[in-house]
């Protein structure tokens, strides 16, 4: 069973002539997922050739093994099954064959300059805007003023609850984190993007650092009766009793990449910070180091 997006997904290669360069089709979904898909199934982040989706990447391979796209690296390519299967609502259909036909002559450099000038904080990590961008120096300037303001060095935190893997990216991006630390015990998870090699490598596809600290974690059996906010409160209690103590250690890591410039972020699941250990981690740092450290909750 395919997930809509993945629909949409197959149907754009359709619509595109059922098959596409690998880059140039990288463009083209961002392009359409940015302006003409009214609820987009994709998201993105600043990569090395500009906006990219991680999950459009593991979504092909997922369609790859169900045979519905061909087994190629540089290009995406339909198979017979994979073209039965680009079914989407008519609207869709027409919302994508008016892009295709305003982009028909779009590809290769042209492509990627026309994605930059319309979106340029995606462009803000490329490898090649000096070169497709050269002489339009205007292009490039907002390129640059897209960049985030260097943060101060300091502590945040933040759950992936909710997040895709690019929201999730674009949020430390935006807030100029440079290293995260997930202090989740077992750092797996079924949502994509958000277990431990997924992560990191994704991390490190956007500049920022990636630590895992299991033992700042929270065994999964202590965490099944959460049902109030004073259950939350009761298991907080008993962590910062007699875990955190005993962990001094991990938070004098903690402490001394904030002391070499590094804005980190502490992550886990949960979305409300009240909600979750990383926050009782935050406050143990807090009174550590007295009115020198103030920790946003992004």
């Amino acid at each position: 069973m395919l997930f809509d997006r993945q629909k949409r997904l197959l149907a754009l290669v359709d619509t595109l002539g059922g098959e596409v360069g690998s880059l140039d089709f990288q463009k083209l979904l961002f392009l359409y997922c940015r302006e003409d898909d009214l609820t987009p199934a994709y998201e993105f982040v600043p990569y090395k050739f500009g906006g990219f989706s991680f999950t459009s990447y593991a979504d092909k391979r997922r369609l790859t093994e169900q045979g519905l796209l061909e087994d190629e690296e540089r290009a995406w390519r339909l198979t017979p099954a994979g073209r039965t299967a680009a079914t989407v609502a008519p609207a869709v259909r027409l919302r994508m064959n008016h892009f295709a036909r305003r982009h028909a002559l779009l590809r290769g450099d042209a492509l990627v300059m026309e994605a930059y000038r319309r979106h340029p904080f995606y462009a803000i990590r490329s490898e090649i805007a000096e070169r497709v961008l050269a002489g339009d120096r205007a292009a490039l300037n907002a390129i640059a003023a897209a960049r985030p303001a260097a943060s101060r060095p300091g502590l945040c935190t933040i759950g992936y609850e909710g997040h895709t893997l690019e929201s999730y990216l674009n949020r430390l991006i935006r807030d100029g984190v440079t290293l995260l630390y997930d202090v989740r015990r077992n750092p797996l998870s079924r949502k994509y993007g958000f277990s431990k090699g997924t992560l990191s490598k994704a991390c490190e596809g956007v500049g920022i650092g990636y630590e895992h600290l299991p033992e700042l974690g929270i065994a999964s059996d202590e965490r099944r009766e959460l049902h109030t906010q004073a259950d939350y409160d009761a298991l907080f209690a008993v962590y910062v009793r007699e875990t955190l103590p005993r962990q001094k250690l991990a938070l004098e890591k903690i402490q001394s990449w904030i002391d070499s410039g590094k804005r980190v972020a502490l992550t886990c699941y949960e979305r409300l910070p009240e909600q979750c250990h990383r926050n009782c981690v935050a406050t143990s740092l807090e009174r550590i180091r007295g009115n020198t450290l103030a920790v946003v909750h992004l």
